[in-house]
């Protein structure tokens, strides 16, 4: 390669990692291939056992990137190992095992609408956790985003809700907002590391919490299917929505911070609804509007105005 091939490889590289809305945007987009994908395996993957493997195949892959930043972290992540265990358990263990086990019984355009519902749950987390200030504004943005996750629950009609006739693979991914949303409150404690050196022990750790639930899972007979589908979603589940999306996601935070950050999350359901319908047959219906634009609204409340800080 020429050194003018090199340097225009090297200054792509560079833009790339200084244009956070690019990042953003694409962290999004392997999220929402992510909800396709996990859509799609149903009944061809066992979720744990790919929830396990979306972590392993990347510690593999990372070892030689991030082995000589390990070694400089190795210090703090040694001090700060209490929170760093955290962070992996539930961003990285609990966060995908639930999301692959709700997939399982809800559809991939519910997901990507409800994963909307985080950027107000932070604000409730950031209150609860670290007892940041929340305002009223922030609670009618909380009050109404959490009409719009009914109003997808209900599928549009809340005589369901009377009943409780829940959708469970809806109430799974509601959890597991919730969870992510603990995750991202908690990364104001996360150590100063070389993000390498994160993502390896954010994928090892995610690998072993996951594997004795995934060998459990073999056990009852739920076993990986040998098709192509299962090879892809394999390859696709390891590279794009773990190492790519999260580095690309962690970055973007990191340039213009986690408030300007949250709205790019809203182009996952963009992306679901134009992939699920083409891919899945999955139908954009009423409900699916109404509750988006809920949400939205709530997001839009909750972040207009940033609570002041704890004292």
């Amino acid at each position: 390669m020429s050194l003018d091939a090199d340097r225009r490889e090297a200054d792509a590289a560079g833009w790339l990692r200084h244009n956070p809305y690019v990042l953003l945007a694409l962290a999004s987009l392997f999220w929402s291939g992510n909800h396709i994908i996990g859509r799609a395996i149903g009944g061809e993957v066992p979720p744990l056992g790919i929830s396990t493997l979306r972590w392993l195949i990347p510690a593999f892959v990372l070892w030689p990137l991030a082995r000589k930043h390990l070694k400089a972290d190795w210090p703090l992540i040694r001090a700060h190992w209490g929170i760093l265990l955290w962070l992996c358990i539930t961003g990285g263990a609990l966060f995908t095992a639930l999301q692959y086990v709700g997939l399982q019984y809800t559809s991939a355009l519910n997901v990507s609408v409800l994963n909307s519902l985080v950027p107000v749950l932070i604000v409730a987390a950031g209150a609860l956790l670290f007892r940041d200030r929340i305002g009223l504004l922030q609670l009618a943005g909380i009050a109404t985003s959490s009409l719009g996750v009914l109003v997808i629950i209900a599928h549009g009609q809340f005589e369901t809700l009377r009943h409780l006739a829940f959708n469970w693979g809806d109430l799974i991914i509601l959890l597991n907002m919730a969870v992510f949303s603990v995750y991202a409150a908690y990364l104001r404690l996360r150590p100063q590391i070389h993000w390498l050196s994160f993502m390896f022990v954010l994928a090892v750790i995610s690998a072993v919490s996951t594997a004795p639930f995934a060998i459990w899972e073999m056990t009852t007979g739920v076993t990986f299917k040998p098709t192509w589908l299962t090879g892809f979603a394999i390859v696709y589940v390891s590279i794009f929505p773990s190492v790519l999306a999260f580095a690309a996601w962690n970055r973007g935070v990191e340039l213009i911070g986690a408030n300007r950050s949250g709205p790019f999350l809203h182009l996952i359901p963009i992306y679901t609804a134009i992939m699920g319908t083409a891919l899945l047959g999955e139908t954009l219906a009423a409900f699916h509007v109404i509750g988006f634009v809920l949400i939205l609204a709530g997001v839009w409340l909750a972040s207009a105005r940033k609570p002041a800080p704890a004292r």
